[in-house]
């Protein structure tokens, strides 16, 4: 397979970069285990900058595509397995179809910088500054879910929009941002003091840790979110259909 992207067309070379790994990544060779060629030679060969690559790259390791080892290399996941699930909601479409009455028990909005995760993820510097919110939401009865959201500071948000309406609304009709694409993690972990606290519960009670990873129709990133959910109120369906 011959590496090359087209430096003339309209497509960012990232999501070139990114389309070619994926088709590399059914070659035989790289099933079996094969390496690939290191940084400085990929990006050599397709007449682009380490940044441009690792703006791929990073996006595959964090979906688990590729794995990279330090001082061994990187290849393709042996084990990784895409499981997509159709037709996503945000969660206040989640709850509005349950038929539950979302209560925002706190919304905060401020400018950080972010975690070298979400930075990597957004594709901007550790020392740039977004714009970070947290939410903790729920019923009448109590909360349920802390959300931390960061966004591309491409989008425009300042940090005093009305973040109690769907953030997806604001987004698409105040910033014509249209999300299309939420690739998610689901992990258990054990309640901090601090988030315990929020949620009500004692210090190591069981959470459910939800990371979602959102994109435009172009592919380019919007929104890293982490949802905390109390291990008691939430059950988490996934519905697939064979093709």
């Amino acid at each position: 397979m011959k590496f090359s992207i087209d430096h003339r067309s309209s497509v960012p070379l990232h999501a070139q970069v990114e389309d070619l790994l994926r088709r590399m990544a059914e070659q035989k060779k790289y099933k079996e285990g094969m390496l690939l060629p290191n940084e400085v030679e990929l990006a050599k060969q397709l007449g682009i900058s380490r940044n441009t690559l690792r703006q791929a790259t990073n996006k595959l390791v964090y979906e688990g595509v590729l794995i990279r080892k330090k001082g061994v290399g990187t290849k393709f996941s042996d084990t990784h397995v895409d499981s997509r699930a159709r037709n996503w909601s945000s969660f206040s479409q989640e709850m509005r179809a349950k038929g539950i009455q979302v209560r925002n028990f706190e919304i905060k909005a401020s400018w950080v910088l972010p975690p070298r995760s979400v930075a990597s993820f957004l594709g901007v510097s550790e020392g740039k500054k977004v714009l970070q919110m947290e939410r903790l939401r729920g019923t009448p009865q109590g909360p349920f879910v802390y959300f931390i959201s960061w966004f591309h500071p491409r989008i425009g948000l300042t940090g005093n929009e009305d973040f109690s309406r769907p953030l997806y609304e604001i987004l698409e009709l105040e910033f014509a941002t249209v999300v299309k694409v939420s690739k998610e993690e689901i992990n258990a972990c054990a309640a901090d003091r601090e988030l315990a606290n929020k949620l009500g519960l004692d210090p190591g009670s069981p959470v459910l840790k939800r990371r979602r990873l959102v994109y435009d129709p172009g592919n380019r990133p919007v929104e890293y979110n982490v949802g905390y959910y109390r291990g008691d109120s939430f059950t988490y369906t996934i519905e697939s259909e064979r093709e």
